[in-house]
């Protein structure tokens, strides 16, 4: 089997774009979730591998990156840790908004490429880890972004524990989402609400509502 090159096959299956609700910024993204989904699993040799987080730029990143854009207050100066970074979207936006440093976190294989493709492309110095973080204690990093992460209810209940600590040791949280499935709404405070283009490929609407939350306490 070929050894895996997952810059040569983000290059060669995705296309350089802006994105939709956050135009200053552009990624490699994918047109259609299915045809790459396949491809992924062809790639990697199994089947049943998550969707590919990384070749789109979901509703909830996309408010969290607008949020940062419009509010370089929030960032400027700041150590931001991207958590579930899929494209690394919500961390390029950090960039730019004038954050001193972002760290990009998720355990997809292809992550790591993309987030290196993605962040050269809109020319920032983006870092990224591998890393399970969920199995360690929150890192001592001064704010940290999760959006999208809600669609399922034992991941959505870990990432909410480990944010929980995390703001409880004094770090910063700020999570992007359309309010999916199992969206902790008792324990967030909204402060911003877009109204992001997506597609039919990847929303149940053309158009998503997605907030951008604060974590009580």
């Amino acid at each position: 089997m070929t050894p895996l090159d997952p810059a040569a096959f983000i290059l060669a299956h995705t296309r350089l774009q802006p994105v939709s609700h956050a135009p200053e910024i552009s990624l490699w993204l994918a047109d259609e979730v299915t045809p790459i989904w396949r491809l992924t699993e062809e790639k990697l040799g199994e089947m049943g591998v998550p969707p590919p987080f990384w070749a789109f730029a979901w509703a909830g990143g996309q408010a969290l990156a607008r949020y940062l854009l419009d509010h370089p207050d929030r960032v400027r100066d700041r150590c931001v840790l991207d958590f579930a970074a899929g494209s690394g979207l919500v961390g390029i936006a950090a960039l730019k908004a004038g954050a001193a440093s972002a760290l990009s976190a998720d355990i997809d294989p292809f992550c790591r490429a993309a987030v290196a493709l993605n962040a050269e492309a809109n020319g920032v110095t983006l870092y990224f880890t591998a890393d399970n973080l969920l199995d360690r204690d929150p890192p001592p990093v001064d704010l940290i972004c999760a959006g999208d992460v809600f669609y399922e209810r034992p991941m959505a209940e870990a990432v909410i524990a480990w944010l929980k600590a995390a703001r409880a040791q004094g770090t910063e949280v700020l999570i992007g989402d359309p309010r999916r499935s199992y969206f902790p709404k008792g324990d967030l405070i909204q402060l911003a609400e877009y109204e992001v283009p997506t597609t039919r490929e990847l929303e149940d609407q053309a158009v998503k509502r997605s907030g951008v939350y604060g974590l009580k306490g």
